[in-house]
């Protein structure tokens, strides 16, 4: 029997790199996507038989009945300002409610926000919500998949950690503070396989690797063949006052703070997916070590990575 899987938001890059996994899996899977503009879809996908798409506003309830009507699973790849990410999640799961739909995977994709307070890391607290409100529910399931960091994110400008002018690696913490990781590629591949498991309910930890700066500045070096640097920062509690001072200013925007904010609770050790990762649960998914990564990335667009087309994830 076919399984349905509703994608939301499927013109996203990490909806539209799902989508691509789920027709490479070999089974007998159809898509059916949600979005408010399909020419957005990658031709490929848009073109494929496996592929329908429903065109809507995320609260539109008649729209969205329409879209989940008959879905096995809804797989929510929403990104965006908090009203979407609670309010836009809540038409979705209500209509998976009264639609019958076995399970509604939330948009999560990160860090272990279940560990975390409300307010600490506030961009979380849309998730915090949508698991709360699922829990609330008699039918539809919550599936929750945690990864880490986006890999791609974490070396990209936006965390500055990763400076490819001095082949540098810049953190916060301790020396050897750990940091988990998990690359756009990878994380569709686990999430295909929860997706293809009727069976697979509430939290699903996976983290492509594991390491300190140190080893990751190891393996640049072997990949490429360059000499990195490591430099710490400073301390978990300057990290802290820093984004602190920064935050308090009357002028201060999020996007000054964010990524201070964001590695403060990656260095600490409260948000982390492991120890006691899932990975081996779907032994045709491999792990993807931060080493064989660098491997399939060129040195001049290890920067950039982030930003390459979904057709063009590792």
């Amino acid at each position: 029997m076919t399984l349905l899987v509703g994608i939301a938001g499927i013109t996203g890059q990490f909806g539209q790199l799902l989508t691509s996994k789920l027709l490479d899996a070999g089974q007998q899977v159809s898509v059916r996507g949600f979005c408010r503009n399909k020419s957005k879809l990658a031709r490929n996908l848009s073109a494929s038989s496996q592929v329908e798409i429903v065109e809507g506003g995320a609260y539109g309830q008649d729209q969205v009945a329409k879209f989940v009507r008959g879905c096995d699973i809804v797989v929510c790849c929403y990104l965006g300002d908090d009203d979407l990410m609670i309010q836009g999640q809540k038409v979705l799961i209500d209509a998976c409610e009264d639609g019958k739909v076995p399970r509604y995977m939330a948009s999560d994709w990160c860090l272990d926000y279940t560990k975390l307070e409300f307010g600490q890391l506030f961009i979380k607290d849309p998730m915090k919500h949508v698991k709360a409100y699922l829990g609330t529910k008699v039918f539809v399931k919550g599936v929750h998949i945690l990864i880490g960091a986006f890999l791609e994110t974490l070396i990209s400008p936006y965390f500055g950690i990763y400076d490819s002018g001095t082949h540098t690696f810049s953190h916060w913490g301790e020396p050897g503070v750990l940091f988990e990781t998990t690359s756009y590629g990878n994380a569709a591949e686990f999430t295909t396989q929860v997706i293809l498991d009727k069976e697979a309910v509430g939290i699903q930890r996976f983290v492509g690797d594991t390491k300190s700066m140190d080893d990751i500045a190891k393996a640049y070096e072997r990949v490429y063949g360059v000499k990195a640097n490591v430099v710490i920062k400073g301390s978990a509690k300057q990290l802290y006052d820093e984004r602190w001072s920064v935050r308090n200013r009357p002028s201060s925007q999020p996007n000054e703070y964010m990524a201070v904010l964001y590695q403060y609770y990656m260095i600490n050790e409260q948000t982390y997916v492991g120890p006691y990762l899932q990975n081996l649960k779907y032994p045709d998914v491999k792990a993807l070590k931060i080493e064989e990564f660098m491997r399939r990335v060129p040195l001049d667009q290890l920067p950039v990575v982030y930003s390459n087309p979904v057709t063009q994830r590792v």
